[in-house]
């Protein structure tokens, strides 16, 4: 049954945020691949000579212009294990812990410096920075705090849940922590997922009517800009990422209260619908220096298809569509993209029960959403 107005809209954001990270749902059963410009595969991201038990073995979400990767894997106990690659994606190396169990990589810049968060001896969370190449894992500071996105100069982006929540950006190589501020409204908060470099910072936050949308700020984190929404009503929308003419990506409601991925002019300037594969709803997720444009999107068929746009968002292509991957697999989600046009993919070969799953998820999700509304924090 289709969802309409508002409910489809709560759903869809719920959908988006659920998770800690930056709120890619990776299919049952993905299979990680770094693909070149032309779809080639240059490297399946997973460890050799392992095998996958669990779902969602590998997960991974940046890649910086070198093509080194940045993740996270089960590790045989089950915990989470942050990962850095070598160049194209080859080779895989455990960035370790602050002192606990899990770890979970979510960016990296050119210099292979990764962040995300771990857990430390105490089992508290913390967001980490690594020196370049992933070497040493430095804790920024800050309880319940998760790090989500570098820049060249080592400037830091994340949230933490502790005493007032801010959202943050650091200094130079991760010191000190800045708050980013909200858009405003009551129980205010923002997350912040894509630094240029710049230092302009991309995410979503609460408003004074009490919506949600996607924001921009100047450099160094000076000053938020609500990008607003192509919607109507109570409107939605989220950032993920920016490049550094300060072109941002990510998703809004439109006027039918769909879902569509959208692209923005320099410093967050005007909203452009990317459109879709020709099904209701899509997601951008990165964009790299020349505005190519990477996410999913539904088909006509309503199949979940990867897609990647031209420079400055033009044109709309299924990855499918030339992607040479191994037989039986479909592209369904593209998660990031360097400036050599290299694109981070997500490959499932599909079985009928993946869509009850995800079914029973979005009942899930529906509940989760009224739990919200009525007060009940996640």
């Amino acid at each position: 049954m289709k969802m309409t107005g508002n409910s489809r809209m709560q759903n869809l954001l719920l959908a988006t945020t659920l998770s800690i990270g930056l709120s890619f749902a990776f299919p049952a059963s993905a299979e990680i691949f770094l693909l070149d410009s032309s779809g080639k595969v240059l490297s399946e991201i997973g460890r050799p000579g392992y095998t996958q038990n669990v779902i969602d073995d590998t997960q991974a979400y940046s890649i910086n212009d070198a093509g080194q990767v940045a993740g996270t894997f089960y590790a045989e106990d089950k915990s989470r294990a942050s990962f850095i690659t070598g160049p194209n994606g080859v080779g895989m190396t455990d960035l370790g812990t602050l002192g606990g169990k899990s770890s979970f990589a979510y960016g990296i810049n050119n210099a292979g410096q990764v962040v995300g968060w771990s857990l430390t001896a105490a089992g508290d969370t913390q967001a980490f920075i690594t020196g370049p190449n992933g070497v040493g894992m430095t804790a920024l500071g800050g309880s319940r705090s998760v790090a989500y996105g570098i820049n060249d100069v080592g400037q830091v982006v994340g949230k933490s849940w502790s005493g007032d929540e801010p959202a943050f950006i650091t200094g130079p190589n991760g010191v000190g922590m800045t708050d980013l501020g909200t858009l405003g409204g009551s129980n205010s908060y923002s997350i912040p997922y894509g630094i240029n470099n710049a230092g302009q910072v991309t995410g979503y936050s609460t408003t004074t009517v009490a919506n949600i949308h996607a924001f921009t700020t100047g450099p160094n984190g000076v000053g938020m800009t609500d990008l607003g929404t192509l919607g109507r009503g109570s409107s939605y929308s989220i950032a993920y990422g920016i490049n550094d003419a300060g072109q941002v990506v990510g998703w809004t409601d439109t006027a039918a209260f769909d879902m569509h991925a959208f692209i923005t002019g320099p410093n967050g300037v005007g909203m452009t619908d990317l459109g879709t594969l020709g099904g209701e709803s899509s997601i951008a997720y990165g964009i790299n220096d020349a505005g190519q444009v990477v996410g999913w999107s539904l088909t006509a068929a309503g199949d979940k298809h990867a897609f990647i746009t031209g420079p400055n968002g033009m044109g709309m292509t299924d990855l499918n569509s030339f992607a040479e991957l191994p037989v039986g697999y479909v592209v369904t989600d593209a998660i990031s993209i360097n400036n050599k046009g290299q694109v981070l993919v997500a490959a499932t070969i599909p079985e009928p029960e993946n869509y009850a799953l995800m079914l029973a998820g979005l009942s899930l999700i529906g509940f989760v959403t009224w739990r919200q509304k009525s007060g009940s924090r996640i």
